[in-house]
Order: structure tokens, then C-alpha cells, then sequence
């Protein structure tokens, strides 16, 4: 861990994670009652900004319009960038392009779009029935560290300086459940917590291959070698 925010991280956390990436899941379906009711009644969906977050926002909407003005500017230099794009160029976009709608096409195929197995007597349904009842934020910091999955966030949803605030809200041995990587033959943002029972809940990171993903690629690739060689 090198900078300011990583070190932040590390001190909420406690420990130095092998890698970590924020992560959001999707809407969660609503439950059976007598399922939702076993399980505590627990929140279904993240907390609301307060009315004085929303307040700020609103004051510093001007810097969101001339934010959306820049995003028009890099739209349109792309557009430019394409235009003046070498036949190799051009070709190089095109195959990305390709393989983007690939990687949308396998989302779906894999039920990838959805935010769980749909199964809610399995682990996975079982826990995401308490994910908004550890903390009402909309993200978790997802971590890996010591043979154990964690996932951290602030107490209450905030709208700025999560990392500050944060602190583990579950905890998954790695003897439970993996984290795993869906798509590794495509740059993407979803990641699966696959518990043993075959139960699973879709994570989706800030970034495209985040620093999770680089992770597990190259966990996989060490493991590949090892193999090789015995």
C-alpha cells in the first residue's frame, strides 16, 4: 500500500489486505415474509442521504453541469480521436468494441445482471438478507486478508469520506466462501462471492478490473504455474 488513501484503509481495517476495491450489489428482490421475518426483518435497500447532503449537492450542482460539460469535450474528442485514427487504429477500437458486447452478452448468459442466485435458503440469500443490517451505506469495502473475506463500510450511508469511517461490518472465512472472478477473459467490473453450497451474490467494483481482479488473475496464474511444474 503506497498512498495516503491505502494507508487510511489499512488503519480502519486493521490489518493489510492482499487487495481491496468498493464494491455495490444490486436492488435485492423482495424475500418471502415468513424468509425476511426469520431472519430479522433486516433493511432491503441502503439508507437515504440526509436532507443536508442533499442541500450541499444541491449548492455544488453548477460543478456537476461544468463536470458534464467536460465529459461532452472527452466524448467528442473521442469521436475526433476515431475520425483521425490510423486503418490499425480503427481496427484495434473495433475488436474492443467487439469485445465489449461480448462481455455484456456473457453477463447476461451467466445471470451476471442479477444480484443473487435466487435462492433464499441458500447462504448466500441468507446472508444478503443482513447485508443492509450491518451498515445502511450503499458500498462495502471488500477486502482480502488472512484466509478471510471482509467487507467494510461506515456505520450510516455518507456521502463523502467513507474511507475515514469505515470499519469491518462481516467477516467470510475463506472456508465458506471465495471470491471469484467471472469473466477473466474480459476487462469487467463483477465479481462473484461464491459460498460453498454453490450460493452466490454478483459484486460490482468502482472500476473496470480493479485492484481485486488483478489479484485474482494473477493468484490464478501462480496456481496454473505450480501445476505445470509438479
Amino acid at each position: 500500500m503506497s498512498n495516503s488513501k491505502d494507508h487510511m484503509l489499512q488503519s480502519r481495517l486493521g490489518i493489510t489486505p492482499d487487495a481491496g476495491a468498493w464494491c455495490v450489489i444490486g436492488k435485492i428482490p423482495k424475500p418471502p415474509p415468513d424468509v425476511h421475518r426469520n431472519a430479522g426483518n433486516g433493511a432491503l435497500r441502503s439508507g437515504f442521504i440526509r436532507p443536508l447532503r442533499l442541500l450541499v449537492l444541491g449548492l455544488t450542482s453548477p460543478f456537476v453541469l461544468i463536470l458534464g460539460f467536460l465529459l461532452l469535450l472527452a466524448s467528442g474528442e473521442e469521436v475526433l480521436k476515431k475520425w483521425l485514427a490510423t486503418k490499425e487504429e480503427r481496427e484495434r477500437l473495433r475488436a474492443e468494441e467487439l469485445d465489449d458486447k461480448r462481455r455484456d452478452t456473457a453477463i447476461v448468459e451467466l445471470g451476471l445482471n442479477q444480484t443473487f442466485d435466487g435462492d433464499w435458503n441458500g447462504a448466500a440469500g441468507q446472508f444478503l438478507l443482513r447485508w443492509y443490517g450491518h451498515s445502511s451505506h450503499h458500498e462495502r469495502y471488500v477486502a482480502l486478508a488472512e484466509g478471510r473475506i471482509l467487507l467494510a463500510a461506515p456505520p450510516k450511508r455518507v456521502s463523502f469520506r467513507a474511507e475515514s469511517r469505515m470499519g469491518v461490518v462481516a467477516e467470510i472465512p475463506t472456508a465458506e466462501a471465495e471470491l471469484e472472478d467471472p469473466l477473466p477473459e474480459y476487462k469487467s467490473n463483477k465479481l462473484l462471492l461464491r459460498f460453498k453450497d454453490g450460493s452466490w451474490i454478483v459484486l460490482t467494483t468502482e472500476e473496470m478490473r480493479s485492484s481485486l481482479h488483478m489479484y485474482l488473475m494473477r493468484r490464478s496464474a501462480n496456481h496454473e504455474t505450480k501445476s505445470t511444474e509438479s
